[in-house]
């Protein structure tokens, strides 16, 4: 029984400030509210035509003459997404599109769309291959990739219709010459992934205040507000951030996750990695003095955000200085790890690089833990080299062995763990930050800022006169 403790320490807690913001900043995150969704529309649809200003530069960089993306509708491919217009919700009736590294002659045209369930489109289509070159030397990209979703979305069904359409196999057969072969059709996966990758600069404000916003909601659930020890089971918390992200009219590409990391059947860290890939964390009541986790995301204006932060739940009458050294110098470990990736995230190196340098360095310098980073932005695991996996820590097959883009968003997600003397058992301190690559200091920096300081969760004044009356 903690009463002594609670007697000594009373007036401390009924005058203690709320718990401050865990940001690299001292400012309290606050919630960004989103524009009217007119004046969203048009936001998104600008950043999507300044991207595909820049199809044709990676049309020639990838050694391409077109890039053929065609699908039906609720069979899209997935580099659709990137290009559709905001008000678009699918790909209605066949969905084409053509791009071109340069335009034809005498025209200024770089790109065509069609939106049609006859014949005709392939009749266009044909004109148009036909006017890019000599059908012996036209190269046509199509997103036919086995591993790679970003560069892997054209369906085998569409496939097949393109070439019955095109007239494919009637040019290998010896029928009309001016029609393309299937060798003219070829693969060029990385034009896919950097186009999806691509985050052009005018994003960043606003990705930078879905970021605050993810902050805010996190440090309101991680709270008195929102838990009352004994009461409260991590369900509960889970489901009030999804009401909280509805209200505010965002939405989630995930459902919020609370992990409770102590107390009775604890997560060691091979349970904590199971968890991870569970839909659902387990549930139970939040107790006093328990470490507890989330994975939080949002969605707006065509883009997704991944955070994971930390929280402690004080006993009643405790302060910030109650809180176990070992938790405390668990983040911080977590802290360092998070600098020894974003420190080996250079530019042109693949992920199992990135992973093999990174770990090695951790290893060096003691700690224990694993890496798992992704791309994010235009999807919550987007286009781009994967940094490990939970389940993959030595290299990643295909994913890992894709080249680090500039001007794209990372999640730098990963856990150390940490030897809690207070608790005598080792506990894992999940971490997870987005950050962008800042072209003019030549380096990533985070988007908002990172956790530094674990979030407290405080015993309600009212709850200390009760639980003092009852002692």
């Amino acid at each position: 029984m903690r009463g002594l403790e609670i007697l000594g320490s009373v007036a401390s807690v009924l005058a203690a400030a709320p718990a401050c913001a865990s940001a690299t900043s001292n400012r309290k995150p606050e919630i960004q509210r989103l524009p009217p969704l007119r004046e969203q529309a048009v936001l998104v649809d600008g950043w999507t035509e300044e991207r595909k200003a820049l199809i044709p530069g990676l049309l020639r960089k990838y050694r391409v003459d077109a890039w053929l993306i065609s699908q039906r509708e609720y069979a899209e491919d997935t580099v659709f997404w990137a290009l559709k217009d905001a008000t678009q919700f699918s790909a209605p009736r066949r969905t084409t599109h053509l791009f071109l590294a340069e335009p034809l002659p005498n025209t200024t045209a770089r790109a065509y769309s069609w939106i049609d369930n006859t014949p005709a489109v392939w009749a266009d289509l044909r004109r148009v291959l036909a006017a890019v070159g000599p059908p012996a030397t036209v190269s046509v990209a199509l997103n036919t990739h086995a591993e790679i979703a970003f560069a892997g979305g054209l369906h085998a069904g569409e496939r097949d219709a393109l070439y019955a359409g095109l007239g494919v196999d009637a040019g290998d057969a010896g029928g009309d010459a001016q029609r393309l072969t299937r060798d003219r059709f070829v693969l060029r996966p990385m034009l896919a992934v950097e186009f999806v990758a691509t985050m052009v600069p005018g994003r960043l404000p606003w990705y930078r205040r879905m970021m605050e916003t993810a902050w805010a909601i996190i440090e309101e659930a991680f709270s008195e507000a929102v838990i009352a020890p004994g009461q409260s089971t991590s369900w509960d918390v889970e489901w009030w951030m999804r009401e909280k992200i509805q209200a505010l009219n965002y939405t989630t590409w995930f459902q919020p996750s609370v992990f409770i990391l102590t107390g009775d059947g604890f997560l060691a860290a091979d349970d904590f990695v199971a968890a991870m890939d569970d839909p659902r964390a387990p549930d139970r009541p939040i107790q006093y003095g328990d470490l507890i986790h989330t994975d939080f995301g949002l969605s707006a204006l065509g883009l997704n955000t991944d955070t994971q932060h930390l929280g402690y739940v004080l006993y009643p009458g405790e302060t910030e200085a109650d809180v176990p050294k070992g938790m405390v110098e668990g983040l911080k470990k977590a802290n360092r790890l998070q600098d020894i990736v974003k420190g080996n995230m250079k530019i042109g190196a693949t992920g199992n690089e990135i992973l093999k340098a990174s770990l090695e360095q951790m290893r060096r310098e003691g700690i224990e833990g694993k890496i798992y980073c992704h791309a994010t932005g235009e999807w919550g695991h987007s286009a781009g080299a994967l940094i490990g996996m939970t389940n993959l820590q030595d290299k990643v097959p295909v994913l890992g062995d894709l080249p680090l883009l500039k001007n794209t968003y990372y999640s730098i997600e990963l856990y150390a763990e940490h030897f809690v003397p207070e608790r005598n058992r080792t506990i894992v301190f999940p971490q997870e930050e987005d950050v962008y690559w800042d072209e003019a200091k030549n380096s990533w920096e985070w988007v908002y800022g990172r956790q530094e300081e674990l979030l407290l969760i405080r015993t309600p004044a009212e709850d200390i006169r009760t639980i003092l009356e009852e002692l």
